[in-house]
């Protein structure tokens, strides 16, 4: 028969399981009093490492501008069978590389995207890829001429989602129709799934003069520098804050920070320019036609005014202004700017784009930051709405380099 070690005594036991309980991470071990040992229980195993945080936002300043380059699209383009016109805003998408042009045709309305090419010398080029309607969030396009108010839409703002997964734009509205302005998330196939209404103060009366006025309402449209809120920048003041500029006087009009499920964190006041030139013709105005975020209280803000002729058509005068938002008051509980004590933003004239000795300066409305250049300088893209006028109007993309603050 074979033959046996003799069997361990209890404290010789209790000096192994010692051992084992040092040299291991248990959730159990012991001995018993009667000798009985409980063996070591494998380690629970390590709690999943949380998801990384959001990249930073990157760091930006700027100075000064410098042009690049334009490029000038035929007024004929089409894509996907869809002619390419009234662009009122961009965007790129730094992961993909891919440029994103909203087109305000209230017909059918859509997004475009496109690839540019340039660098700190010259731009070379635009190549359109795809066209992409936008719908409701039953998969309806929105369109004018489809006889429903609830899917008939003004776009005129857009931008990609810098925590991803989705598209942002901003409708102005109707207000011969009661339709109130508002702002829609979408997927990448143009499908809302999220629609932020209108506070209170611009919502459309058809019959009184009170709210927001007719085309003049969310123009302007960025995420905060660190992706977590959003502003909307409205095109001109509403009825209460007083009366549209004139060549002799400014206006205000309200910038207003949301949350992503569109609570008001913030609101300011714009002080717009007096129209630059008096007219000939009979129709003259300025406003808000585009904002970027720089930094957690700086933003790039396009002033646009269009000033007709004796002949019909119009001239435009585009004005780059940084704003400054640290100190301005938070007028949201103000019923009305006028008269009222508050401070505005501070704004910063970055380039009269009259000066740039274009032959033409078209209704410029988009503005983005595109990839840096080689020496780490920012670039910004610009982008007119020809308002699918191809008698007179160009649709025409602007390249920049940025100069930082030193």
């Amino acid at each position: 028969m074979p033959s046996f070690a003799p069997p361990f005594k209890p404290a010789a036991l209790r000096l192994l399981a010692a051992a084992l309980c040092a040299a291991t991470v248990l959730t159990a071990c012991g001995g018993g009093g009667d000798g009985t040992v409980f063996l070591p229980v494998a380690p629970a195993p390590a709690p999943a490492a949380p998801p990384p945080a959001p990249a930073p936002a990157p760091e930006r300043s700027v100075q000064s501008v410098r042009l690049i380059g334009e490029q000038v699209l035929a007024n004929d383009l089409k894509i996907d069978g869809v002619q390419v016109g009234g662009l009122s805003a961009v965007d790129y998408d730094p992961a993909t590389r891919l440029w994103y042009f909203l087109s305000d045709d209230r017909v059918s309305s859509r997004f475009h995207t496109a690839e540019l090419d340039y660098d700190g010398q010259r731009f070379s080029s635009v190549r359109f890829r795809s066209t992409i309607a936008l719908k409701d969030m039953n998969g309806n396009v929105y369109s004018n001429a489809s006889g429903s108010p609830s899917i008939a839409a003004d776009p005129e703002s857009f931008r990609i989602d810098p925590q991803g997964g989705g598209l942002w734009w901003g409708s102005e509205g109707d207000r011969a129709r009661g339709l109130d302005p508002f702002v829609a998330r979408m997927a990448i196939d143009g499908v809302a799934n999220l629609i932020l209404p209108a506070p209170a103060m611009f919502r459309m009366s058809p019959t009184q003069e009170k709210g927001s006025r007719n085309n003049a309402t969310y123009e302007a449209l960025s995420f905060s520098a660190d992706g977590k809120s959003l502003w909307v920048g409205m095109e001109a003041p509403i009825y209460e804050d007083g009366p549209l500029p004139t060549p002799t006087s400014g206006a205000v009009s309200r910038f207003t920070q949301f949350d992503r499920a569109g609570a008001v964190l913030r609101q300011v006041a714009y002080p717009i320019d007096a129209i630059p030139k008096a007219p000939t013709g009979p129709n003259a105005d300025n406003g808000v036609s585009e904002m970027l975020a720089i930094n957690d209280h700086q933003f790039l803000v396009i002033e646009r005014a269009g000033v007709q002729a004796a002949d019909g058509n119009y001239s435009n005068y585009i004005r780059l202004y940084e704003i400054e938002t640290e100190g301005a008051t938070d007028v949201r509980g103000l019923a009305s700017l006028v008269g009222a004590d508050y401070k505005p933003v501070r704004k910063r004239l970055v380039l009269d784009l009259n000066t740039l000795g274009l032959a033409k300066l078209d209704n410029i409305e988009g503005i983005t930051w595109g990839p840096k250049l080689p020496n780490g300088n920012d670039t910004l893209v610009l982008v007119s709405d020809n308002n699918f006028n191809t008698a007179s109007q160009i649709t025409q993309l602007l390249a920049f380099e940025v100069q930082p603050k030193k």
